[in-house]
């Protein structure tokens, strides 16, 4: 099969595009025929190393870990799916090898779920991984509720945008950070824009005066600091991006695989509750472009990588 791959740790520039050999199906996963896959920031890193002391790289390694295709071929223990069934996966395992940015993909079922009827591949490519990210970070960690007032830093990107359409449907007002440039994006999201940067805790004071219930951080670093300093009493703090939550009395959350709750997110993206904005989509021969683009980190919504 035709793939995209690295033989060691660096940059996009290490990235090949070649033949490697078809993935083998274990008795718990399905062999998808891959449709699209997506750019997440999470993918160079890992590629730069990063996340070498929480994951193994069996190298050579397939980049990606968002999916979008069709079931070639269930696993013998597999009844969730049959051939031709059209899937959505966050396709992490806990070791980087097998990737989605190839023509086929073994994925285990714990990662799948349906495609949403109502999405392309390419759009649908973008949901499991910043789906996921914002819906535990928002249900779980969060625990925001209808009345609640919450505060999403980068909410143009990816994981914020999915998080800024997901508090509003869970009835809370959503106080969004971005690039001006971004501001009429996050209105039709249903967010209040403010811009990042100095000044912001005076900004969203001005916005929230009692404070916010919630903040989920996007950025780490100065934006996290002001965040704390932004919580209403009892309010809470998630970050994806800086363990430093953790010093502030927060949460700091890795996304995790969850059947149940991608099922939830195509059910919402059906329901017209969620959408995703692809800003750029590349063939699979021009994932390092991709991955450059990612690298600029001003990306509205998702990076697509469609496989012919």
């Amino acid at each position: 099969m035709k793939a995209i791959s690295y033989r060691r740790y660096g940059g996009p520039e290490i990235l090949e595009y070649g033949e490697r050999p078809e993935p083998k199906v274990g008795p718990d996963s399905v062999l998808i025929r891959v449709k699209a896959a997506a750019v997440n920031p999470v993918d160079w890193k890992a590629q730069a190393g990063y996340l070498e002391p929480v994951l193994d790289a069996v190298f050579p390694v397939i980049p990606g870990w968002d999916v979008a295709g069709v079931v070639e071929q269930p696993g013998p223990a597999v009844t969730e799916f049959r051939p031709g069934d059209e899937v959505i996966g966050y396709v992490r395992e806990d070791f980087l090898s097998r990737g989605t940015c190839a023509e086929y993909v073994a994925a285990p079922i714990r990662t799948l779920a349906r495609k949403p009827r109502n999405l392309s591949f390419t759009q649908a490519a973008g949901i499991p991984l910043a789906g996921l990210t914002a819906y535990q970070c928002l249900v779980r960690a969060l625990r925001v509720g209808e009345g609640d007032t919450v505060l999403v830093h980068a909410a143009a990107g990816g994981v914020g945008s999915m998080a800024v359409q997901l508090a509003r449907h869970m009835g809370a007002r959503v106080i969004g950070t971005a690039g001006e440039r971004n501001h009429e994006y996050l209105r039709a999201l249903g967010a209040e824009p403010t811009v990042y940067g100095d000044g912001l805790a005076d900004r969203v004071r001005a916005l929230a005066p009692n404070g916010v219930d919630a903040v989920l951080d996007l950025v780490g670093g100065d934006a996290l600091a002001v965040s704390s300093e932004l919580l209403a009493p009892e309010g809470r703090l998630a970050s994806i991006a800086d363990p430093a939550v953790l010093g502030l009395g927060g949460r700091y959350v890795f996304v995790r695989p969850d059947p149940d709750d991608l099922q939830d997110l195509t059910d919402l993206a059906e329901r017209g509750a969620l959408g995703v904005e692809v800003s750029a989509v590349f063939p699979l021969q021009k994932t390092a472009d991709a991955q450059r683009l990612s690298m600029e980190g001003h990306v509205r919504g998702k990076i697509a990588i469609t496989v012919d």
